[in-house]
């Protein structure tokens, strides 16, 4: 099997490289709508320029696509007053009108789907087929929450005494700030944003510096919506800014409510910062997902979720697995067709390119660190199967290793890349896993209706589904004591 292995390992790389070269030196064109494509922050329903700016770049091919205003702390700051003063009117407008609202912004969600996937594409890297089911997905969660602003209920409880009522009521918390990574640029704000919206909150988003453009798209339909100046604020900064600006948002005093998407070493720190006030938090933070494989298993079906799970987004997702734990009776055939099938379905390139399944890593530093988990691995006794070549700029061919061992980096830390490590076990799986999310025979888990979230340091807090919006309410208690029932 290892001849076999390495020639195979061979032929992907002439055809991942040649390949690469071809996608790369084609014209690969924006082609979207001027209205769409901002460069400016969006503080209380204006464009507002900074001092400075800083690039977006094409992680394909490193070339700029934008420059983008560099909001610092005072921008900041002016946003999150604005979104305070909004506060006071929206929390006060009805749920139905609130509602109407995010479904129109659904609406030009959908009726602009091609160029907002355009946008993603660009900065992001991910194939455009990605794309577009990245704004379906984003849009899901407007359109979902815009049903669920109308199901905030209450609740009167029976007290042990007989002349009293106790009523409870659901309010917005306030003032929301919303942080958000690069590998969802769309999705992630609209799944923290709807509900924060349709609970009656107001928002400030920090996007991540590689993809501010899909934030600003998206300022731009919720204002062609109708949603009123203040109610949604984006700061977008440079990384060299972005902690002056995350300590704003999480400690002044007027923001109520902090949502982070990221990594648990930063999630640790926005917690500190928030921990002075006694804000609420949610946190979806690192994930180290294992994909098990018993002796039972259908083994195409094994590989088929398999492939779902890890090469989505190039590897670049908080849900894909990141340890492939295989029972040592089905661990060689799951292997050798998991090899077959990367060789057959895999194309690396930029994301415009028609037949391109991988696009690039975010940036250089994320490749980087995938070449290193993949150099360690092999120093300590891995196998590549396929792949395991550092490609032009921050691309990286998709690697699968066999022969690894627990004491590997790729089995200890999250990649966020296309690595595939094997580990040939034999053990019994308890019913109390501690986990966030299972999914059985299914390798793709998230859903607007879905609730979404982690435990341990994998996060704080739930996402989507009927639970999401109580993220941004408040629960008021009222006792009614002297009736007479």
């Amino acid at each position: 099997m290892g001849a076999f292995c390495q020639l195979r390992g061979a032929a992907f790389l002439r055809q991942v490289s040649a390949g690469l070269e071809t996608a790369l030196r084609g014209h690969h064109s924006l082609g979207v709508s001027p209205q769409l494509l901002r460069s400016q922050g969006f503080v209380d329903g204006r464009w507002v320029s900074a001092a400075s700016s800083f690039p977006v770049l094409d992680p394909a091919t490193g070339k700029e696509l934008a420059k983008v205003s560099d909001c610092g702390a005072r921008e900041a700051q002016d946003a999150v007053r604005a979104a305070h003063k909004a506060f006071q009117s929206w929390k006060c407008q009805t749920a139905k009108e609130r509602s109407g609202l995010l479904r129109k912004w659904f609406d030009l969600l959908i009726q602009h789907k091609e160029d907002l996937a355009k946008l993603i594409t660009a900065e992001c890297g991910k194939p455009l087929k990605e794309s577009l089911g990245e704004i379906a997905y984003s849009a899901a969660f407007l359109e979902w929450f815009s049903e669920e602003a109308r199901r905030v209920y209450g609740d009167v409880v029976s007290p042990a005494a007989k002349d009293r009522r106790i009523l409870l009521i659901k309010q917005p918390v306030g003032v929301a700030s919303i942080i958000t990574p690069w590998n969802f640029p769309s999705a992630m704000i609209t799944r923290k944003v709807g509900a924060a919206l349709a609970a009656g909150c107001t928002v400030v988003v920090k996007p991540a510096e590689d993809t501010p453009l899909s934030a600003l798209a998206l300022a731009e339909l919720a204002t062609q919506a109708g949603i009123p100046p203040g109610v949604f604020n984006v700061v977008p900064c440079s990384r060299e800014k972005t902690p002056s600006v995350g300590e704003v948002l999480c400690t002044d005093p007027l923001v109520r409510k902090v949502s982070f998407t990221g990594s648990t070493a930063t999630g640790k720190i926005l917690l500190k910062h928030a921990a002075g006030t006694v804000k609420r938090v949610s946190m979806e933070l690192g994930g180290h997902a294992p994909f098990i494989v018993f002796d039972s298993a259908d083994v195409d079906k094994a590989v088929a979720g398999a492939m779902a799970s890890k090469f989505r987004n190039s590897g670049q997702t908080c849900v894909c697995s990141n340890r492939f734990l295989v029972q040592s009776g089905i661990h060689d055939a799951f292997v050798e067709k998991l090899g077959k099938a990367m060789d057959a379905e895999l194309r690396v390139g930029h994301g415009f390119e028609p037949t391109t399944t991988q696009g690039p890593l975010i940036n250089i530093r994320a490749a980087e660190k995938v070449e290193h988990q993949i150099k360690d691995a092999v120093s300590q006794g891995a196998t590549i199967i396929r792949g395991g070549k550092r490609l032009e700029g921050s691309f990286m061919q998709p690697t699968l290793l066999a022969n690894v061992t627990t004491d590997m980096l790729c089995t200890s830390e999250e990649t966020f890349g296309p690595l595939v490590p094997v580990l040939n076990q034999i053990w019994r799986v308890a019913e109390n896993l501690e986990v966030g999310m299972v999914g059985v025979n299914e390798g793709l888990l998230s859903t607007p209706e879905a609730s979404f979230g982690g435990v341990k340091q994998s996060g704080l807090g739930r996402e989507g589904s009927k639970y999401g919006i109580d993220e941004y309410l408040d629960v008021k208690y009222m006792c009614f004591g002297g009736l007479t029932l």
